[in-house]
């Protein structure tokens, strides 16, 4: 490794599928060779990264005993709170150092237990010399009145919002070397393999559900129902078949585990298929052959927007909102909050919106995604312009 790499850091595995589109797609925007650190390199090396990055892996400090007790007391004796993270990163720092390091996590900064974290890496990787750059990313609003958050996007050479909701909080926030650019992911490369019993091309809706957003509701139990509701309705008053697909594939947040449960109720009928783990790139050519779209999983509605499918976004936080208001002008309608559901039928009703306009937003989608798509890799330009400015 030398200093004419760039790393890209808090990426957690390819099991993401979105983690993975947004690491396929940074690998493309970055005109040098790129070292990706994770912390599954079985996952990367599965899917579709292994021909576009060198692979390197974290080191979990607490599969070593010796140096986990060692470490500790170091911290706890100096509180030196980067010592962890020099151990973790040891991989990518020192005489393997790079001069650019690039948090790619997109929504990290949406997570509380995350934040402390990447405050810290962005630090220890500064501390080491190397410069940050926190590319693609959402950030809650209300996370930028804390003023140790606010000192951290200062100093990153630059931050890339992915939406305008975050681009503008983070300039009210005093946030100078600012961009927005739409999600790399947008751009993601398209394959199609084989559809299976009872997925009409063009004639199917695909649904996504996941485990975290079941952990968002309100109500105890409300989520299910009303996709179970939703899933009755197209079965019982459409011709459309339906397709459950899963984008994450974690074991610790398995979208199969959910989405196998509401399988349940309907895997005797002909017209409803679960679709098998796959690539980001495979996923992405069933979700574009699906008429319509409903999913909970971010990168699983941009490959279903950027594949002209309207599409309807169970979401819980700014990242849902923002991409939408950029879409359409408005999230009303395009987003439902999962802390708003009451009653069992309000994603059905939802959904229904989209239904009765499904011609008029296809044709949006038509007109706004070229050049959402080609603003998405005119990043990789001010990415570049960023690096020979310093």
């Amino acid at each position: 490794m030398n200093r004419k790499k760039v790393v890209l850091y808090a990426h957690a595995g390819s099991g993401n599928h979105g983690c993975e589109a947004l690491a396929n797609t940074i690998c493309q925007l970055v005109e040098q060779p790129v070292c990706l650190v994770t912390n599954s390199v079985e996952e990367d090396n599965r899917y579709s990264l292994a021909k576009l990055c060198e692979i390197v892996p974290e080191h979990n400090i607490r599969k070593n005993k010796i140096a986990h007790i060692l470490y500790y007391s170091w911290r706890k004796i100096t509180g030196d709170g980067e010592s962890f993270l020099r151990y973790r990163f040891r991989k990518v720092l020192g005489k393997n150092s790079c001069q650019w390091n690039i948090s790619i996590g997109g929504d990290n900064y949406c997570y509380p237990s995350m934040v402390k974290d990447l405050i810290l890496t962005n630090r220890m990787f500064c501390h080491n010399r190397g410069k940050t750059i926190l590319l693609g990313c959402s950030i809650e609003p209300e996370l930028l009145e804390q003023a140790e958050v606010v000192r951290d996007m200062k100093l990153y050479q630059a931050v890339f919002a992915r939406e305008s909701i975050t681009y503008e909080a983070l300039k009210r926030a005093g946030v100078e070397k600012l961009y927005c650019y739409p999600d790399s992911a947008f751009f993601l490369a398209t394959k199609k393999l084989p559809l299976p019993e009872g997925f009409l091309c063009g004639n199917t809706v695909g649904i996504n559900i996941s485990p975290m957003i079941v952990e968002n509701e309100t109500e105890t139990g409300i989520t299910m129902k009303n996709y179970r509701k939703l899933v009755e309705e197209i079965l019982e008053n459409t011709d459309m078949n339906v397709a459950f697909i899963p984008h994450v594939v974690w074991e610790r947040n398995d979208d199969r585990l959910t989405l196998k449960e509401l399988y349940s109720y309907f895997k005797n009928h002909h017209r409803v298929t679960m679709i098998e783990d796959c690539s980001a790139e495979e996923l992405k050519g069933y979700i574009s052959r699906c008429r319509f779209f409903i999913g909970a999983r971010t990168h699983a509605t941009i490959a279903a927007y950027s594949s002209l499918v309207p599409t309807l976004v169970v979401g819980y936080s700014v990242k849902a909102k923002g991409i939408a208001l950029d879409l359409f002008g408005t999230y009303e309608n395009y987003v439902k909050p999962v802390q708003e559901l009451m009653t069992e039928e309000q994603l059905k009703d939802a959904f229904y919106w989209i239904y009765e306009r499904e011609e008029e937003i296809r044709e949006s989608l038509k007109r706004i995604m070229p050049s959402y798509i080609q603003k998405a890799k005119d990043a990789g330009r001010k990415l570049k312009e960023v690096m020979e400015e310093v």
